[in-house]
């Protein structure tokens, strides 16, 4: 895919991700061969015409993560929670009527469909409105405008649908309580040559602390040490840094900003999040296969983040800037250690899952992490063996998921 392409997603389409890949079927990337990807079928005629309700919800989401200025670790939580939740309903509603399910497209199937959009946004607002409380009446709002978007008067089987919904988002809920994601730092920085320097608080300093999906520790997968400070190695990519920061070139800087996805935007996981709800739709998957492409997208994108930053406040490695400050720099330096990449792991993870998922894009997805990763270069904040390490802990994290994603369940 163009970098010119990728700008186009930046803006918020998705469209050019859909129209470089039809021309190729690009193997996906070696993986555990547990680890195959689910089939995936297209739905009846009777599905189409029905509304899959999941991809609006996520829409949703990433339009609640930028109103709340949500860092990229808040963000990757929502859109791993949400997705978790409506897959989880979508089965546990599947469990309650065995009837319905048999004959989804024939005797009793527009009860099975409005079933599955029922428990979709019954989960789906039970999540949100937690995580966004101040948007709880948009919220059920939704609710109501999905329960009168079926055919005729409001099924009675949404309604059964959104109960059940509710109570498996009221367990997400309670997961989400104890997951430890507020608990508050209260450690100390290091110094010393090569030690990262913090601006205040460090961000994300007890994140590897937040309970995974996948994993069985933040650790499992760290990476070996960074370069020593000021060995030959580091140095020279130190060198590298410096000479791109006094030659960066104006597509160099547009890509460096193209890809940042700011506070008050997204994030970088709803870019990610948002090239999933693309492809679902061009595969035209119901709410069945879409959640659990959600699912296993979102969660995996969150374990990643949380293995980075355990690995960032392991080595506590010192920005490119604060070794050589006649670096300039594209955006503010992010405030926590620059060992591994935060962007590479997560975009590493979710074009590693939905390359697996959907192998036609498996080439143009690593394509997008090899620029999300060179962005963070020309940027200034970090160095080659940031993105390197990151790229390969974020592939690491989602095979690790797919081979276990009955986790999931």
């Amino acid at each position: 895919m163009s970098r010119r392409s990728l700008n186009t997603l930046a803006l918020g389409f998705v469209m050019g991700v859909a129209a470089c890949s039809d021309a190729s079927q690009s193997t996906a990337p070696s993986r555990p061969a547990s680890a195959e990807a689910p089939s995936f079928q297209k739905q009846p005629a009777i599905a189409r015409s029905a509304s899959v309700s999941s991809p609006g919800w996520h829409e949703q989401a990433r339009t609640l993560v930028g109103q709340a200025n949500m860092s990229p670790l808040a963000a990757a939580r929502v859109y791993a929670a949400l997705g978790v939740a409506q897959y989880r309903a979508i089965r546990a509603m599947h469990d309650v009527d065995h009837d319905a399910q048999k004959h989804a497209f024939g005797v009793g199937g527009w009860r099975f469909l409005e079933q599955r959009r029922g428990a979709v946004a019954g989960a789906s607002a039970a999540v949100l409105t937690f995580l966004f409380p101040s948007a709880a009446s948009n919220l059920e709002a939704r609710v109501a405008t999905e329960e009168n978007a079926g055919r005729g008067n409001t099924h009675p089987h949404f309604e059964r649908g959104v109960a059940v919904g509710r109570a498996v988002g009221a367990a997400m809920v309670d997961y989400l309580k104890n997951d430890r994601f507020t608990v508050p730092w209260t450690g100390t920085v290091p110094t010393g040559p090569g030690m990262w320097i913090a601006n205040g608080t460090p961000a994300g300093g007890t994140f590897s602390g937040v309970t995974p999906y996948f994993l069985t520790s933040a650790d499992q997968f760290r990476p070996a040490p960074p370069p020593a400070f000021a060995s030959a190695a580091f140095l020279t990519d130190l060198a590298e840094i410096k000479a791109l920061s006094d030659n960066r070139t104006p597509e160099q800087r547009a890509i460096a900003l193209q890809w940042n996805y700011a506070t008050g935007t997204m994030t970088p996981p709803g870019y990610w999040n948002q090239v999933t709800s693309q492809y679902i739709a061009e595969r035209g998957l119901d709410d069945a296969a879409a959640t659990r492409v959600y699912a296993l997208t979102g969660a995996a994108m969150m374990d990643a983040l949380i293995a980075c930053w355990e690995a960032k406040y392991h080595y506590w490695m010192i920005r490119p800037t604060q070794a050589q400050p006649a670096i300039t720099l594209v955006f503010a330096l992010p405030n926590h250690p620059s060992y591994p990449s935060g962007h590479s792991c997560v975009s590493s993870a979710a074009a590693t899952t939905l390359g697996t998922l959907f192998p036609k894009h498996a080439a143009e997805l690593q394509d997008q992490v090899t620029e999300a990763g060179l962005s963070r270069m020309y940027a200034g904040i970090h160095y080659r063996f940031d993105i390197d390490a990151g790229a390969k802990l974020g592939a690491d994290v989602a095979h690790w998921a797919l081979s276990h994603r009955q986790r999931l369940e």
